[in-house]
């Protein structure tokens, strides 16, 4: 087929960050990338407090007891809040184009990935759009999850490793798979 003849499902020329999108002036992302290398990624594993400390001073919402790893991965602290004692494994991602609410009792587990952005494939211009995460108390994503934008985890749920989560978990369910489905009640007391 001649190129003239090609219709463009794709032209990344055309791309623009909405405006705002970061939520901080490029400064004080840049800071926050510089310091995230050099004072967060490469500290021991038992500085938790250290994290704690750095993630707050430059905007997130951390509770008592959150036990973050070194090499937990976050986008922009400032649109991420977590509860008390919560647990974010090695290397999770928290994509936090938009906000991530992380209720108390929340266990993330190694290599998962909560995202909250995306782009429009529907148009050239390949548009991103932003949507919240919220993950609500005591729920726990076993290792290597995905959490797409927008999904809401219900308190107590459970959802199991390497899941693809596309839609809302309701509580005290039990969720697995590609993309993930309802398996069990966490309340049934069955093993995960």
């Amino acid at each position: 087929m001649p190129e003239a003849d090609r219709v463009r499902v794709q032209d990344l020329s055309r791309y623009a960050n909405p405006k705002g999108l970061r939520g901080r002036p490029a400064p004080f992302v840049q800071l926050w990338w510089i310091v995230e290398a050099l004072l967060v990624r490469p500290t021991p594993q038992i500085f938790f407090a250290w994290r704690r400390l750095i993630l707050r001073l430059f905007g997130a919402k951390i509770g008592p007891g959150v036990l973050i790893r070194p090499s937990v991965r976050i986008v922009y602290p400032w649109k991420v809040s977590i509860g008390a004692n919560s647990w974010i494994g090695d290397d999770v991602n928290l994509y936090s184009l938009g906000e991530i609410e992380i209720g108390h009792d929340v266990v993330v587990s190694q290599g998962t990935y909560v995202c909250t952005g995306s782009h429009d494939h529907r148009t050239p211009d390949f548009p991103i759009f932003v949507r919240p995460i919220v993950i609500e108390p005591e729920a726990w994503l076993a290792a290597q999850c995905f959490i797409a934008p927008g999904v809401r985890i219900g308190r107590g749920a459970v959802v199991q490793a390497r899941a693809v989560v596309m839609r809302d978990v309701a509580a005290g369910t039990i969720v697995g798979g590609h993309p993930a489905a309802v398996i069990g009640s966490r309340l049934s007391g069955q093993p995960t």
